[in-house]
């Protein structure tokens, strides 16, 4: 299959980017400022917060407070990111513009993730879709674990296509594949997307892919090849999963941006802006970017 001409990248770094940042609470503002140079850099989804207990993830209890402090530009989709009724209805009054829900691929995962088992998450999700539907949002899926497991291993491609085909059928007008762990190869990436597209077409996939062994870029070409054109990424290669130790943050979007660049591939997203965005976040963090690409620039 050709490569798209046109690739829609979701900017993960407001969510799955701060949620898991150790120490301090990030400051409010500074968060809203994240998102609003993402939309200024040309991003049109940008997944801004999630509504979740502020006991489970402090980083994320001040998302009313962001959804309802960030300037929103028309074009932009900001989501958030909604496990169950509790926090769609929290969202909702925030005038979140679409949510997202997750479910794993490892049951393992599952039951150390959310404490129950895949069947279970899923049933958990009717009344979060009835409601989303009624409020005319539309909603997102996620599966986790798709290409590895810290506690199954390997993840067969046929119950990474049972659990995102119960998500698509549910009603998600999207499913995102997460490699949680980035343990993911280009071979394995191309028969997960085989398998998956078998019960939820291509233009209907997200990839979102993890860093930790180098390997996400080369999984991305992968897949592009298959045709898919939605990526997640997380400007300054923020994040990291609290339940798989190890697990670096999700691949950084300006190391996409170079690619897809690199390819001909349009995105509307400025390069420079969104390198300017990683390094003033992970300077706000102390720390410096993980993208290999700003610090070749940097060091030009």
């Amino acid at each position: 299959m050709a490569l798209p001409q046109r690739v829609r990248l979701v900017d993960m770094a407001p969510r799955d980017g701060l949620q898991n940042e150790p120490g301090e609470v990030v400051a409010t503002a500074v968060k809203v400022e994240l998102i609003e140079r993402l939309a200024r850099a040309g991003l049109t989804h940008i997944e801004a917060a999630s509504f979740v207990s502020p006991r489970w993830v402090p980083q994320m209890g001040d998302a009313r407070e962001v959804m309802l402090g960030i300037h929103r530009e028309s074009n932009v989709t900001y989501s958030a990111l909604t496990p169950n009724l509790k926090g769609l209805e929290n969202a909702l009054e925030a005038n979140v513009s679409e949510v997202a829900v997750f479910a794993a691929a490892s049951e393992a995962f599952s039951q150390k993730n959310i404490n129950c088992s895949i069947d279970e998450s899923l049933a958990r999700f009717e009344p979060v879709m009835a409601r989303a539907r009624q409020a005319n949002v539309r909603v997102r899926g996620y599966v986790s674990c798709v290409l590895g497991c810290p506690y199954e291993g390997d993840i067969a491609p046929a119950q990474v296509a049972r659990v995102a085909g119960a998500l698509y059928e549910m009603g998600c007008f999207e499913v995102s594949l997460g490699d949680t762990i980035g343990v993911g190869t280009p071979l394995k990436a191309r028969q997960m997307i085989d398998e998956v597209a078998k019960v939820v077409p291509v233009e209907h996939l997200a990839a979102h892919f993890h860093d930790t062994y180098g390997m996400a870029i080369a999984n991305l070409f992968a897949v592009l090849e298959q045709g898919v054109a939605v990526i997640d990424a997380s400007t300054g290669g923020l994040g990291g999963c609290p339940y798989a130790k190890g697990a670096s943050g999700n691949v950084a979007t300006e190391d996409v941006l170079y690619l897809l660049r690199g390819l001909g591939i349009e995105t509307g997203v400025n390069l420079e802006s969104i390198i300017e965005t990683g390094e003033w976040i992970t300077g706000q963090l102390g720390r410096a970017p993980a993208s290999k690409v700003a610090r070749a620039l940097e060091a030009h």
